[in-house]
């Protein structure tokens, strides 16, 4: 099942040979690239891994069916490397297993790596740490695991026997958090070589939040451009600031349809050597599961070469464009004028956002001229002011030309700015999951709202 980020969650084959070409032409790649940018990484050091047990239904045929991602217990040798022991793996609740995941964090000191899919996990991972982390320190201390968790009997009994007291970790760790949470990750784990997960794309923001607050001072890697349909391309270069990818011409065959004709109904696609460096292209995947000349709605920007082999940065996702009339504000662009925005709005943090275009929300929030309802949820301040919130339109007006030429003409009116209160984003994602049948490990927030229910719940948080 796909995450349904951009549209229904569909329902495509996955197939050994998949899994062993994303193995073999991705994983083992990477890990070369990461060898060789981060040496000190290749050590006995443990890796934790933010990752939650996805739920299965089968088929009437008796056929798997539910998110591409497989358990770390499924596999006892890949288990050793991690801090997390394999009977959190069988714990229902993604609360309860991330409280698991901190837990045997916090007691290893030489933890290497910290690991997910997306840098969103491991952010709202540090989130959930600042608020219980006195539970937490409580649990290293006196060797238990806190009864507020619900776990079965059994399983609690095979996680306690792996608790000793430890009252100078716990010390430790107490003087640590009491400090504050700035570059918190650093000083939990002072041999901390890395933090390993996609923060392109709508992951931008939160890979941000964390090197900037919470990861101060510690490497990112995102190694992977890869999709539900398979592995799309590598990350051949850890360090650099830009999240390019190399596309992997064995995984897939890639079609390009550029940016200028995505709206024809027969449009023509270029091939591998025909693409322009510079240009913007939708990706066309044909795999060998079975999709066929299929539109996965990924538009990059071919950033150069590697041999004869196009590099890519991913730009937007087609079903995340706002589109009110017809003039096309991609994700990247809005994301750019909020930042600069936020940066006006003096102690403001941006946490998280999401927007929706006026005509789903009806008559539920009054006036006529189409525009955009954009939700935001900040840190270090309570309300805006209507100049402030005003600041947000004038910016997307300086990056855009097309939308501010409909400002001027009056056929789109003013974006109108709500302040949400805090978790809102985190109780909206809970929602969206249920609806979607995703799991944590492959949800991404989606940047345009396309179901009524989803907007009327953040409007419902509004709180300035």
């Amino acid at each position: 099942m796909t995450s349904g980020t951009s549209g229904p969650s569909a329902m495509l084959l996955s197939t050994k040979d998949t899994n062993t070409d994303f193995f073999l032409q991705g994983v083992t790649v990477c890990l070369e690239a990461l060898r060789k940018a981060f040496p000190e990484s290749d050590s006995l050091q443990r890796t934790t891994k933010f990752f939650y047990t996805p739920t299965f239904r089968q088929s009437e045929a008796g056929i798997s069916i539910g998110p591409n991602s497989s358990t770390p217990a499924s596999s006892r040798y890949i288990l050793n490397l991690y801090t997390t022991p394999a009977p959190a793996f069988e714990v229902p609740s993604e609360k309860d297993t991330l409280y698991l995941h901190l837990l045997f964090a916090l007691k290893d000191p030489s933890v290497g790596t910290l690991e997910s899919n997306f840098a969103s996990t491991v952010f709202y991972a540090f989130t959930a740490l600042q608020e219980r982390w006195q539970e937490l320190v409580e649990d290293v201390e006196r060797g238990s695991i806190s009864r507020a968790l619900t776990l079965e009997p059994k399983v609690r009994s095979r996680l306690e026997a792996l608790m000793k007291p430890d009252a100078e970790r716990a010390a430790q760790l107490r003087a640590h958090f009491q400090e504050g949470f700035g570059g918190i990750a650093k000083r939990l784990w002072p041999h901390l070589n890395l933090v390993l997960a996609v923060d392109s794309g709508s992951n931008q923001i939160y890979g941000e939040m964390l090197r900037e607050h919470y990861c101060r001072g510690v490497p990112f890697y995102s190694p992977f451009y890869a999709a539900t349909e398979g592995l799309i391309g590598v990350n051949l270069w850890p360090q650099e600031p830009d999240r390019r990818y190399l596309l992997c011409p064995r995984s897939m065959f890639c079609e390009f349809l550029p940016e200028s004709s995505l709206d024809e109904e027969t449009p023509q696609t270029l091939l591998m050597e025909e693409v322009k460096e510079g240009e913007n292209y939708e990706l066309i995947i044909t795999n060998t599961s079975g999709l066929f000349r299929y539109r996965i709605g990924d538009i990059v920007k071919v950033a150069g070469f590697h041999n004869q082999c196009p590099i890519v940065e991913f730009q937007y996702r087609r079903g995340q464009m706002l589109n009110v009339r017809g003039e096309k504000v991609s994700e990247a662009l809005f994301l750019r004028a909020l930042k600069n925005a936020v940066a006006q709005w003096p102690g403001a943090q941006l946490v998280d956002y999401s927007c929706a275009e006026s005509g789903i929300l009806g008559d539920s929030i009054g006036g006529s001229d189409p525009h955009y309802q954009v939700f935001i949820e900040l840190k270090g301040v309570r309300n805006l002011t209507e100049e402030q919130r005003y600041k947000l339109d004038i910016c997307l007006q300086k990056d855009s030309a097309v939308y501010r030429s409909f400002r001027i003409k009056g056929s789109i009116g003013p974006m109108r700015v709500q302040l949400v209160s805090e978790g809102a984003f985190k109780e909206l994602q809970k929602k969206m999951m249920a609806y979607t049948s995703t799991s944590a490990n492959t949800f991404k927030m989606h940047r345009v709202l396309r179901r009524k229910e989803y907007a009327e719940f953040l409007l419902g948080k509004t709180i300035s």
